[in-house]
């Protein structure tokens, strides 16, 4: 069986909370019944309602539950080739998980206080000798 295909203007129409899809990764989903379910409140499902929600879905961190299972059992088809978003990359962050932080400019972090201590010490040695 072949996946039904959509326009974004198909999923724009369904935009409700009684009829609420929503794209994810150029997939499309009728996640109508699922409104009430949401963990997180059906407010947030109904800000991307009829859109591509997949920058939400993302940066949100959802359970490797929520991507396999929820994500399957709403899917009724995927985006036609005009409407496709093309991919981009992005950091899975699962539910409980914190983002990794990066390490920039800790050699800034330290030489620079260091710095400000040695001239306030030498600073105060110059003006201990003109006295």
């Amino acid at each position: 069986m072949s996946a039904q295909i959509f326009s974004t203007a198909d999923v724009a129409k369904h935009n409700t909370k009684s009829d609420l899809w929503v794209v994810i990764h150029n997939k499309v989903y009728d996640i109508t019944k699922f409104v009430q379910e949401h963990p997180g409140g059906e407010e947030v499902l109904l800000d991307e309602a009829g859109k591509d929600a997949t920058e939400a879905f993302e940066d949100i961190g959802h359970s490797d539950e929520a991507r396999e299972f929820y994500l399957a059992k709403y899917e009724i088809g995927e985006l036609d080739e005009q409407s496709r978003v093309p991919e981009k990359a992005y950091t899975s962050i699962r539910a409980g998980e914190l983002p990794e932080q990066k390490q920039s400019g800790s050699f800034l972090k330290v030489l620079l206080p260091a710095a400000i201590i040695a001239g306030a010490i030498a600073y105060k040695f110059v003006l201990e000798q003109k006295h």
